[in-house]
């Protein structure tokens, strides 16, 4: 099996560093995009991720209409995308838009690494 890589896309520096601490521990390879204004360029070069973690707020959209856009790509609506958020109160929203999974910020440190396996293995995980 090929390393698992992610894509992160969320616009604050320190949510971005927790998520690719806990990635890189284990063992895996990521991009992280800070700005909508760049999610185009930055979609095209980054290959084939395995899971995209999408934050729901952002200064210039938000995560929802992103979400439109890569499940309407076809090199995106395979992949899991995982809302990665500090709005728990979003969950019906957010299955109601579509996302495959849910973890809220802060990142539960002891769980990331079997929510990140039952991600990756199909099953839907929706957890703050």
């Amino acid at each position: 099996m090929s390393k698992l890589h992610a894509l992160i896309i969320d616009d604050n520096p320190n949510n971005i560093e927790v998520l690719a601490m806990l990635l890189t521990k284990e063992n895996a390879t990521y991009v992280a995009v800070q700005s909508l204004w760049h999610i185009e360029q930055t979609l095209d070069q980054v290959g084939n991720p395995d899971i995209i973690f999408l934050d729901l707020e952002f200064p210039n959209g938000d995560g929802f209409g992103l979400l439109k856009d890569l499940k309407a790509d076809t090199r995106f609506n395979r992949i899991p995308i995982v809302a990665y958020s500090v709005h728990t109160g979003e969950f019906d929203r957010v299955r109601e838009a579509g996302f495959d999974s849910f973890i809220g910020k802060p990142v539960n440190l002891q769980n990331f690494p079997d929510q990140l396996r039952r991600i990756l293995n199909g099953e839907a995980v929706w957890e703050f």
